[in-house]
């Protein structure tokens, strides 16, 4: 997935400012996809060279240079044409896995607090999201398909952190006790 099919999902849910629309990056497709306000603006600017977006005025912009992007039939396209495509898995690429299988072969080698932080900060994110699950989801048997997809996404990430959280407690009863 590059970027600007990130960007082109986001602006057909919404026409947006640059700084709009990286605000609500960072709210929703931020959890799973990151990328800093710079990289959005410079995106922005290929996708329009593209012809897959077009930016205009902001009429709320007053003397700034504000600009709203809108997606244009070209990106449109793009997206469907990118969405039906395979999607590969994703790689688990974790340096703190070769540390671990190095403690393994070397001995112990004081991992315990680190992985403690590690947990923690899955546990923080696992609040964040069942926080925004509170908030943004309550039981609707009438949400609509876009609001049941949304939270569809949302519990991915929750079964993600609740997942490396249950690995963390085991490896850290492996270690306590090796």
């Amino acid at each position: 997935m590059s970027l600007a099919h990130a960007l082109l999902t986001s602006l057909l849910e919404q026409a947006s400012s640059g700084y709009d629309l990286a605000r609500r990056f960072d709210k929703s497709i931020g959890h799973f996809w990151q990328a800093t306000h710079q990289q959005i603006y410079r995106e922005l600017g290929r996708m329009e060279k593209a012809g897959w977006i077009r930016s205009t005025p902001d009429p709320d912009a007053g003397r700034t240079r504000k600009r709203r992007y809108s997606v244009l039939p070209g990106g449109r396209d793009e997206l469907m044409r990118w969405a039906a495509e395979s999607a590969p898995l994703p790689e688990l690429r974790d340096e703190f896995m070769v540390r671990l299988r190095a403690d393994a072969v070397i001995g112990p080698l004081g991992l315990l607090p680190e992985l403690g932080r590690r947990r923690a900060l899955h546990a923080d994110k696992l609040r964040a999201y069942r926080a925004i699950e509170a908030r943004d989801f309550p039981p609707d048997p009438q949400a609509s398909r876009q609001r049941r997809i949304h939270h569809l996404i949302l519990k991915a990430g929750i079964q993600y952190e609740e997942g490396w959280i249950a690995w963390y407690d085991e490896a850290l009863g492996v270690l306590e006790h090796a």
